[in-house]
Protein backbone atom coordinates (compact mmCIF):
# COMPACT_ATOMS: atom_id res chain seq x y z
CA UNK A 1 0.00 0.00 0.00
CA UNK A 2 1.43 3.46 -0.90
CA UNK A 3 2.58 5.60 2.05
CA UNK A 4 -0.02 8.32 1.45
CA UNK A 5 -2.80 5.75 1.57
CA UNK A 6 -1.43 4.29 4.80
CA UNK A 7 -1.32 7.74 6.40
CA UNK A 8 -4.90 8.41 5.32
CA UNK A 9 -5.99 5.04 6.72
CA UNK A 10 -4.36 5.69 10.10
CA UNK A 11 -5.87 9.17 10.26
CA UNK A 12 -9.32 7.65 9.75
CA UNK A 13 -8.66 4.92 12.33
CA UNK A 14 -7.73 7.53 14.96
CA UNK A 15 -11.12 9.22 14.52
CA UNK A 16 -12.99 6.07 15.60
CA UNK A 17 -10.58 4.42 18.06
CA UNK A 18 -9.75 5.64 21.54
CA UNK A 19 -6.12 6.70 21.88
CA UNK A 20 -3.97 4.60 24.19
CA UNK A 21 -3.38 6.82 27.28
CA UNK A 22 0.32 5.92 27.42
CA UNK A 23 1.25 5.88 23.73
CA UNK A 24 -1.49 7.75 21.89
CA UNK A 25 -1.65 10.88 24.05
CA UNK A 26 0.97 13.59 23.51
CA UNK A 27 3.10 14.54 26.52
CA UNK A 28 2.46 18.20 25.64
CA UNK A 29 4.02 20.74 23.29
CA UNK A 30 5.19 22.85 26.26
CA UNK A 31 6.70 19.91 28.17
CA UNK A 32 8.21 19.84 30.75
CA UNK A 33 6.74 23.18 31.93
CA UNK A 34 3.17 22.12 31.11
CA UNK A 35 2.43 18.44 30.62
CA UNK A 36 -0.50 16.14 30.07
CA UNK A 37 -1.32 13.76 32.93
CA UNK A 38 -3.57 10.72 32.76
CA UNK A 39 -5.44 10.16 36.04
CA UNK A 40 -5.74 6.58 37.31
CA UNK A 41 -6.78 7.19 40.94
CA UNK A 42 -8.65 9.92 42.82
CA UNK A 43 -8.68 10.37 46.62
CA UNK A 44 -12.11 8.78 47.07
CA UNK A 45 -11.09 5.49 45.43
CA UNK A 46 -10.99 2.43 47.67
CA UNK A 47 -9.65 0.32 44.81
CA UNK A 48 -6.18 0.66 43.30
CA UNK A 49 -6.78 1.30 39.61
CA UNK A 50 -3.94 0.99 37.13
CA UNK A 51 -3.57 1.36 33.39
CA UNK A 52 -3.46 -1.97 31.59
CA UNK A 53 -0.46 -1.33 29.35
CA UNK A 54 -1.54 -3.66 26.57
CA UNK A 55 -5.16 -2.63 26.11
CA UNK A 56 -5.07 0.99 27.32
CA UNK A 57 -8.04 0.39 29.63
CA UNK A 58 -8.05 0.91 33.38
CA UNK A 59 -7.98 -2.26 35.42
CA UNK A 60 -8.42 -3.03 39.10
CA UNK A 61 -4.94 -3.76 40.38
CA UNK A 62 -6.03 -4.49 43.95
CA UNK A 63 -8.33 -3.20 46.69
CA UNK A 64 -6.82 -0.57 48.95
CA UNK A 65 -6.02 -3.01 51.73
CA UNK A 66 -5.48 -0.51 54.52
CA UNK A 67 -6.94 2.80 55.65
CA UNK A 68 -4.55 5.07 53.78
CA UNK A 69 -5.87 6.60 50.56
CA UNK A 70 -4.06 8.60 47.92
CA UNK A 71 -4.27 12.28 48.98
CA UNK A 72 -4.27 13.67 45.42
CA UNK A 73 -5.41 12.66 41.95
CA UNK A 74 -2.64 10.32 40.79
CA UNK A 75 -1.62 8.83 37.48
CA UNK A 76 1.01 8.82 34.78
CA UNK A 77 2.65 11.10 32.23
CA UNK A 78 2.06 9.82 28.67
CA UNK A 79 5.04 9.01 26.46
CA UNK A 80 7.41 8.57 29.40
CA UNK A 81 9.29 5.48 30.55
CA UNK A 82 11.52 4.98 33.57
CA UNK A 83 14.52 3.33 31.97
CA UNK A 84 18.30 3.70 31.97
CA UNK A 85 18.45 7.49 31.86
CA UNK A 86 16.08 7.91 34.81
CA UNK A 87 17.98 5.21 36.72
CA UNK A 88 21.33 6.88 35.99
CA UNK A 89 20.03 10.19 37.34
CA UNK A 90 18.77 8.47 40.49
CA UNK A 91 22.17 6.80 40.97
CA UNK A 92 23.89 10.15 40.50
CA UNK A 93 21.72 11.87 43.10
CA UNK A 94 21.78 9.05 45.69
CA UNK A 95 25.34 7.83 45.25
CA UNK A 96 24.09 4.29 44.68
CA UNK A 97 25.08 2.09 41.76
CA UNK A 98 22.49 -0.69 41.91
CA UNK A 99 19.35 1.19 40.83
CA UNK A 100 17.47 0.45 37.62
CA UNK A 101 14.33 1.99 36.12
CA UNK A 102 11.04 0.40 37.12
CA UNK A 103 9.94 -0.04 33.50
CA UNK A 104 6.74 1.97 33.93
CA UNK A 105 5.51 5.38 32.80
CA UNK A 106 6.51 8.25 35.10
CA UNK A 107 4.06 8.77 37.97
CA UNK A 108 2.48 12.11 38.83
CA UNK A 109 0.38 13.61 41.64
CA UNK A 110 -1.86 16.58 40.80
CA UNK A 111 -2.47 19.29 43.40
CA UNK A 112 -5.75 21.13 42.88
CA UNK A 113 -8.46 22.84 44.89
CA UNK A 114 -11.10 21.18 42.71
CA UNK A 115 -12.71 17.88 43.62
CA UNK A 116 -12.01 15.43 40.81
CA UNK A 117 -14.63 12.73 41.22
CA UNK A 118 -13.53 10.10 38.71
CA UNK A 119 -10.50 8.73 36.92
CA UNK A 120 -9.71 7.93 33.27
CA UNK A 121 -9.33 11.61 32.40
CA UNK A 122 -6.60 13.89 31.08
CA UNK A 123 -5.38 16.92 33.01
CA UNK A 124 -2.98 19.68 32.07
CA UNK A 125 -0.48 20.22 34.86
CA UNK A 126 2.59 22.27 35.77
CA UNK A 127 5.33 20.35 37.64
CA UNK A 128 6.71 22.00 40.79
CA UNK A 129 8.89 19.19 42.15
CA UNK A 130 8.98 15.53 42.99
CA UNK A 131 9.80 12.70 45.35
CA UNK A 132 12.80 10.52 44.63
CA UNK A 133 11.34 7.18 45.59
CA UNK A 134 13.14 3.86 45.36
CA UNK A 135 10.99 0.71 45.38
CA UNK A 136 13.32 -2.17 46.12
CA UNK A 137 16.20 -1.35 43.78
CA UNK A 138 14.08 0.48 41.19
CA UNK A 139 13.73 4.21 40.55
CA UNK A 140 10.05 5.13 41.02
CA UNK A 141 9.92 8.94 41.04
CA UNK A 142 6.68 10.73 41.86
CA UNK A 143 6.32 14.09 40.12
CA UNK A 144 4.32 16.71 42.05
CA UNK A 145 2.41 19.16 39.89
CA UNK A 146 -0.36 21.73 40.15
CA UNK A 147 -3.33 21.65 37.83
CA UNK A 148 -2.73 24.23 35.13
CA UNK A 149 -4.61 27.46 35.84
CA UNK A 150 -5.89 26.20 39.18
CA UNK A 151 -7.28 29.26 40.97
CA UNK A 152 -5.62 28.41 44.31
CA UNK A 153 -2.53 26.30 43.58
CA UNK A 154 -1.90 27.52 40.04
CA UNK A 155 0.48 30.24 41.24
CA UNK A 156 2.85 27.76 42.87
CA UNK A 157 6.12 27.64 40.94
CA UNK A 158 8.26 25.33 43.03
CA UNK A 159 8.07 22.74 45.79
CA UNK A 160 8.95 25.44 48.33
CA UNK A 161 5.49 26.94 47.75
CA UNK A 162 3.88 23.71 48.95
CA UNK A 163 3.15 23.48 52.72
CA UNK A 164 5.35 20.91 54.43
CA UNK A 165 2.39 19.05 56.02
CA UNK A 166 0.98 18.35 52.55
CA UNK A 167 4.34 17.01 51.35
CA UNK A 168 4.54 14.81 54.44
CA UNK A 169 1.04 13.48 53.77
CA UNK A 170 1.97 12.51 50.22
CA UNK A 171 5.23 10.96 51.40
CA UNK A 172 3.41 8.95 54.05
CA UNK A 173 1.03 7.49 51.49
CA UNK A 174 3.77 6.28 49.17
CA UNK A 175 5.91 4.96 52.01
CA UNK A 176 3.05 2.89 53.42
CA UNK A 177 0.67 1.99 50.58
CA UNK A 178 2.38 -1.37 50.03
CA UNK A 179 3.21 -1.98 53.68
CA UNK A 180 1.29 -4.35 55.91
CA UNK A 181 0.61 -3.15 59.48
CA UNK A 182 3.42 -4.23 61.79
CA UNK A 183 5.88 -4.88 58.97
CA UNK A 184 9.49 -4.90 60.14
CA UNK A 185 10.97 -3.48 56.96
CA UNK A 186 9.75 -0.88 54.49
CA UNK A 187 9.60 -1.82 50.84
CA UNK A 188 9.87 1.78 49.62
CA UNK A 189 12.10 4.69 50.57
CA UNK A 190 12.08 8.37 49.65
CA UNK A 191 15.61 9.75 49.54
CA UNK A 192 14.91 13.31 48.40
CA UNK A 193 12.19 15.87 47.89
CA UNK A 194 13.32 17.96 44.94
CA UNK A 195 12.24 21.13 43.18
CA UNK A 196 10.95 22.14 39.78
CA UNK A 197 14.18 22.10 37.78
CA UNK A 198 15.02 18.59 38.95
CA UNK A 199 11.48 17.49 38.14
CA UNK A 200 11.96 18.87 34.63
CA UNK A 201 15.15 16.80 34.32
CA UNK A 202 13.39 13.60 35.40
CA UNK A 203 10.51 14.24 32.96
CA UNK A 204 12.86 14.91 30.05
CA UNK A 205 14.94 11.83 30.83
CA UNK A 206 11.84 9.66 31.06
CA UNK A 207 10.59 11.02 27.73
CA UNK A 208 13.97 10.25 26.17
CA UNK A 209 13.87 6.73 27.62
CA UNK A 210 10.42 6.33 26.05
CA UNK A 211 11.59 7.55 22.64
CA UNK A 212 14.56 5.18 22.70
CA UNK A 213 12.38 2.21 23.71
CA UNK A 214 9.65 2.91 21.16
CA UNK A 215 11.76 4.43 18.39
CA UNK A 216 10.34 1.90 15.92
CA UNK A 217 6.73 2.91 16.61
CA UNK A 218 6.63 4.98 13.43
CA UNK A 219 7.97 2.01 11.47
CA UNK A 220 5.23 -0.17 12.94
CA UNK A 221 2.54 2.29 11.90
CA UNK A 222 3.91 2.65 8.40
CA UNK A 223 4.78 -1.04 7.85
CA UNK A 224 8.42 -0.29 7.04
CA UNK A 225 10.02 -3.43 8.48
Amino acid sequence: MPKQNLEKTWKEIRTILKAHPWHGVYIGKHSPAIITAYIEIVPTDTLKYELDKQSGYLKIDRPQLYSNVCPTPYGLIPQTYCGDSVADFCCEKTGRKDIKGDGDPLDICILTEKVITHNDILVQASPIGGLRMIDGDEADDKILAVMHRDSIFGEWDDINDCPQPLIERIKHYFLTYKEAPGADKRICEITHVYGREEAYEVIERSHQDYIELYSRMDDLLHNKF
